[in-house]
């Protein structure tokens, strides 16, 4: 088998792929339409002092929370303008929180996404958690040069042929 064979071979049953080996968006019209939901989460490490003054809204950019709030909600919804092969949803829910730990100097974000849809919601989950963090990082780097972004992942989705 010559190498293009080959590799055409190992993208065989990868919905991304056409039958040549090119990325194409997936075909999801035969899909049912489902409730669909994500969550996911991510982490921005930063100093004890900054953390101190996000929470008493003392930023000199400003209230710190709510922008980075803000813009998780929007990026969730620009998503597949960032994504190539992501489909626009139509998101009926967007939920962004934060937790803080005061021990690890630590702000936790969790987005919850929902959509009434053929495919998933988790893109924008974890778009909304990096946009948020990377907000939060733009926010305070001239308070704290050694920000951190770190355990972004997903954390549950449900909805769909495999549910959860």
């Amino acid at each position: 088998m010559n190498r293009k064979k080959t590799f055409r071979a190992s993208l065989k049953g990868l919905s991304h792929f056409d039958k040549n080996g090119r990325a194409r968006m997936v075909d999801v019209t035969g899909k049912r339409v489902t409730v669909r939901e994500a969550s996911a989460q991510a982490e921005v490490y930063i100093k004890k002092r900054t953390l101190e003054k996000i929470l008493e809204n003392k930023i000199a950019k400003g209230d710190t929370l709510t922008i980075a709030k803000t813009a998780g909600i929007m990026a969730a919804k620009q998503t597949p303008s960032l994504i190539p092969l992501c489909h626009p949803l139509p998101l009926t829910n967007i939920d962004m929180k934060f937790e803080t730990d005061r021990d690890k100097n630590c702000i936790r974000i969790i987005s919850n996404v929902k959509s009434e849809s053929k495919t998933g919601v988790e893109m924008e989950a974890l778009t909304a958690v990096m946009i948020s963090a990377l907000t939060i990082y733009d926010m305070c780097k001239a308070e704290d040069k050694n920000i951190t972004i770190s355990n972004v992942c997903l954390l549950k989705k449900s909805g769909g042929k495999s549910d959860r």
